[in-house]
């Protein structure tokens, strides 16, 4: 039967870890099979009680189906908890240890790349017709090498960064929802009109994790040096510390500065971000395409999208940032890789992937035989149609590329940025450091 298992054992530092990691990956009984796999959140979703829901999670009906297919076989799904450093943490002990899942769901780009010593290249337990039949392979390849070995299978189109908008907040402060602004600059003028003739915060945030900062600077970037911007970086190409990476932080320094957003937002969990907006606590909302459903389950057609805006002057203005979010790999040290690899090549059926999409309403599929009539989420139909509007291109995020433990002081960064306590030259002098440090070590 199919198993999902939430934190079971608190180690001392901290870490959730279940009762199913214990065990080594793959085994059983009698001549039974397991499979074990880790999701960080990502394609799985839990009731209260922990128990996996199983009229809401894919990652759950896709293992409960591969049960019925397989018998004698159990899929053990392992939510890891806690936020994204703890998870990688909690996979790299693991791992190092030889306990690990056999297959892990995380997202894509830097966060399965950091991990290449402990995933198996896919290629040849991916057919070469589904791998040409799947956009997003390129960015989960190691070292971003077109050639490198593949850690991780995408899956789905990928997420985009966007503001939401309560309309009737931005009618009331004589602004037109159907005429959202085009550039950053203007994205704070229409702030300062909100907070000018109404009782609302122009944008309500929650930045306490530096989330927020991630994706504000990501997209600004991009606008500066284009969707290869982070790669690039990746690549030594472009350094880190490039004036783009400044500027863009001094506009985040700024806006945590001027008084437009909630008082209180760097001390907001990302996790409380939705019910703030939710409740009416500001007009605009900057987050992501994965909250398309929220969004309109509350507001109906009274909420609007819009990608985050560029720069006035920006080289790129008509960029999108986000891209391909999920990565599933197997580890190198399962014992189940052949298993795990038919696992993979069911999830890449795209039937199941239109399901995926059909479920989730986040994102579309990423396989050329995509049903696109399943997307009816009318925000996601938005978006995709601004897509088409994005001649320069989608910037991969910074966190979406570099070395994890990069993208962890990426995040603390962002946090002291706003709140006003890192300057963004030294904001950037950090980052420029901490990849330089694991760039050597690599």
């Amino acid at each position: 039967m199919n198993t999902r298992a939430l934190g079971g054992l608190v180690l001392a530092s901290g870490l959730v870890v279940s009762l199913a990691a214990c065990a080594p990956a793959g085994g059983g009984e009698s001549g039974d099979q397991e499979l074990v796999i880790w999701d960080t959140g990502i394609l799985g979703r839990t009731l209260e009680s922990g128990e996996a829901d199983m009229e809401n999670s894919f990652i759950d009906q896709m293992a409960a189906e591969f049960e019925e297919q397989n018998p004698g076989l159990t899929v053990t799904v392992v939510q890891q908890g806690g936020d994204i450093s703890s998870n990688g943490a909690q996979f790299q002990a693991a791992s190092i240890a030889g306990d690990g899942p056999d297959i892990r769901i995380q997202y894509a780009g830097g966060p399965t790349i950091s991990f290449a010593e402990f995933f198996e290249d896919l290629e040849p337990y991916l057919t070469p017709e589904i791998i040409d039949s799947m956009a997003g392979f390129n960015v989960n390849r190691e070292d971003f090498d077109p050639e490198g070995a593949i850690l991780g299978m995408p899956y789905g189109a990928g997420n985009l960064f966007t503001v939401f908008a309560n309309n009737e907040m931005l009618e009331e402060a004589g602004l037109d929802p159907a005429d959202p602004p085009t550039s950053w600059e203007e994205l704070m003028a229409n702030g300062e009109q909100i907070v000018e003739n109404t009782d609302y915060n122009a944008f309500w945030m929650a930045n306490l994790e530096g989330y927020v900062g991630a994706w504000i600077i990501s997209a600004l970037v991009g606008g500066e040096l284009g969707e290869s911007a982070f790669t690039q970086m990746y690549a030594g190409e472009i350094p880190v510390d490039d004036p783009a990476m400044v500027k863009a932080y001094e506009a985040f320094a700024e806006l945590g500065a001027s008084g437009l957003a909630n008082p209180d937002a760097g001390q907001v969990s990302n996790g409380e971000s939705t019910a703030g907006f939710v409740g009416g606590d500001g007009a605009y909302y900057i987050v992501g395409s994965w909250e398309n459903n929220g969004m309109y389950e509350a507001f109906g057609d009274d909420v609007s999208v819009f990608f985050i805006p560029m720069f006035e002057d920006a080289e790129y203005p008509n960029m999108a940032a986000g891209g391909p979010e999920i990565s599933i790999s197997i580890t190198n040290y399962s014992d189940q890789k052949e298993l795990a690899g038919e696992f993979l090549q069911f999830l890449a059926e795209p039937e199941n992937q239109d399901r995926f999409v059909e479920l989730y309403q986040t994102q579309a599929s990423n396989h050329s035989d995509a049903d696109p009539s399943l997307i009816e989420n009318p925000l996601l139909q938005q978006e995709f149609a601004q897509l088409q509007e994005a001649t320069d291109g989608v910037v991969f995020a910074f966190d979406s590329v570099m070395p994890q433990a990069t993208i962890d002081l990426f995040y603390r960064v962002n946090a002291g940025v706003f709140l006003g306590t890192i300057t963004p030259e030294d904001a950037v002098r950090q980052l420029a450091d901490s990849y330089a440090t694991e760039i050597a070590n690599q």
